[in-house]
């Protein structure tokens, strides 16, 4: 049975996708299709970052009804660190949120959970909620070693990381095999994970805490199969790639989420 305590989360990432122009006209696109309410479900697009202060630009003038989060940060406050944005730049745009640790950015650039640790230290501090990500390969799933591989990355990335409630932090469950790939984990498998994640977070944070951490299902995610993955009680929603760059697709997600 799906939770009902937490509030849903709808989080969309738009990848290396979408010029200033498009970007802005996706965001007033998805604020035409939401209308003024979202049914209670939360929502948070992450655009790339030259199109953050546009997208800022909709959601306060049109009042549209989602947040804004950045696709990654560096943790240093400032210096030379060329090509790198600060917990502060993010702020001074209007970003609630941040994806860290998604496994693009592991695989391609090389991050580490001692990175995605950082991330996440350096964001909290600056009120920005981590949208953390872990998973695993397929290598790791055929092998059956799924479930303690992810627990793994969850236990280095939150090392030392303290929260004062729940709402402070999101993880993202994203199977790295199921990501752009056209292959889902069904929702049993979503759940076998996302459920040894909330064990590992009252591990780490005490159980009421992570009683209140949404966990989200990332991989693939879409309209004809996100009910699926929600009615499961440990997915709290889904962090979306392809369907977050088409309004109607995105928004009827949302509607899912609401049902």
């Amino acid at each position: 049975m799906p939770n009902n305590t937490r509030t849903r989360l709808i989080a969309g990432n738009w990848k290396m996708n979408k010029n200033y122009t498009e970007g802005v006209q996706l965001a007033q696109d998805l604020a035409n299709e939401l209308g003024h309410d979202t049914h209670g479900v939360e929502v948070v697009v992450c655009p790339p970052a030259t199109d953050l202060k546009g997208v800022s630009g909709v959601i306060e003038f049109d009042r549209a009804p989602f947040g804004l989060g950045a696709q990654n940060v560096y943790w240093e406050a400032s210096g030379a660190f060329t090509g790198e944005l600060s917990c502060d730049m993010l702020k001074s745009v209007g970003c609630t949120h941040c994806i860290v640790g998604h496994s693009e950015r592991r695989d391609y650039f090389g991050e580490t959970d001692g990175d995605i640790n950082l991330k996440v230290k350096a964001l909290l501090a600056a009120g920005i909620v981590p949208i953390s990500c872990c998973g695993e390969s397929l290598e790791v799933r055929e092998a059956g070693n799924q479930v303690d591989f992810v627990v793994g990355q969850i236990r280095a990335d939150f090392d030392g990381v303290q929260l004062e409630s729940g709402d402070q932090l999101v993880v993202a469950y994203e199977p790295i095999w199921a990501i752009g790939t056209g292959k889902t984990a069904t929702p049993e498998d979503a759940q076998e994970v996302c459920g040894a994640i909330r064990a590992a977070l009252v591990d780490i944070f005490g159980a009421d805490i992570a009683s209140q951490i949404r966990v989200l299902y990332g991989g693939s995610a879409k309209p004809g199969n996100v009910a699926g993955f929600l009615a499961e009680e440990d997915v709290d929603g889904a962090l979306v790639g392809g369907a977050s760059l088409v309004a109607a697709d995105f928004a009827a997600m949302v509607e899912r989420a609401a049902e």
